[in-house]
């Protein structure tokens, strides 16, 4: 290798890194920039030299799976002033648990879920006068007074562990997908979620293969990457303890992994090791 392609090498390592850090949150705007800078330079004083973007096998980018990658577009909607009665209809129609609640601009503005309808139920039935053999509308009202607001929503470039988390947090069983403006784009449930979960040994062997190959920039063939029942094991060897522990953290982050056994060894581990 020459000169110049170890200088190049070590650049692109750097940005990288860099990359690395922006994901763990570590990496200011500064950072970011000049890595940025410094690889934009080299293209342009070396044009034809570096692959053009979008080519390659680099699959899925930084190992994360975006909310776009599994949300339903078609999403079942209703408008503020929709009886509770048609709402529980379309819910069954449809077999969802939970519909966004949309405004005259297309904001969502709250959700209505099944608990929503059987709390509404429960009042409605204290309300009324006991007379036998009466059975109560279900849900008295409309979506605006039946949701619960404002709706807890999601953007469709997060990654799905932000999804998966804010439904968790908020006992919610769907999470309506907004734009930057608020407008619906579309629904993440918890089956969607879940199917990510089903994802082949295969196929989650291969994105964490590339996430090595492009963000730590790791020679082909360096680290063997094996899985079992989602269980990722690394094994080969690295150039540095932060090398290893980068490449840990970032195979973790690829969704559907349930845990990652380390096996890497670095040199100066093993440099430690024989003074020892």
């Amino acid at each position: 290798m020459s000169r110049r392609d170890d200088y190049l090498d070590a650049m692109l390592k750097h940005l990288g890194a860099t990359y690395y850090r922006t994901l763990k949150g570590d990496a200011t705007a500064s950072d970011v920039a000049n890595a940025m800078a410094s690889v934009q330079e080299e293209v342009v004083r070396h044009p034809g030299e570096f692959p053009a973007p979008g080519r390659g096998d680099h699959g899925r980018h930084a190992s994360r799976w975006r909310v776009r990658d599994v949300m339903r577009t078609q999403a079942v909607t209703v408008r503020k002033r929709t009886p509770a009665k048609d709402i529980a209809r379309l819910m069954s129609e449809h077999r969802v648990s939970a519909v966004p609640v949309l405004d005259e601009q297309g904001l969502v503005v709250g959700v209505v879920s099944e608990a929503d309808l059987l709390r509404s139920r429960e009042r409605s039935h204290a309300a009324l006068p006991q007379v036998p053999g009466r059975i109560s509308n279900v849900g008295a009202g409309t979506a605006a007074h039946l949701m619960t607001s404002p709706a807890i929503t999601i953007h469709p470039d997060d990654p799905l562990t932000a999804a998966a988390r804010r439904m968790d947090q908020n006992g919610l069983r769907l999470l309506p997908v907004v734009d930057t403006d608020g407008h619906l784009l579309g629904v993440i449930s918890r089956r969607n979620l879940l199917s990510v979960f089903l994802r082949k040994d295969e196929e989650i062997a291969g994105e964490v293969r590339a996430v090595l190959r492009n963000v730590l920039l790791l020679p082909r063939g360096s680290v063997t990457v094996s899985v079992r029942d989602g269980v990722v094991t690394l094994s080969g060897q690295v150039d540095g303890k932060g090398t290893r522990r980068a490449a840990v953290e970032l195979a973790g982050d690829v969704y559907a992994v349930m845990d990652v056994i380390d096996k890497l060894s670095a040199p100066a581990e093993e440099h430690s090791t024989a003074q020892h």
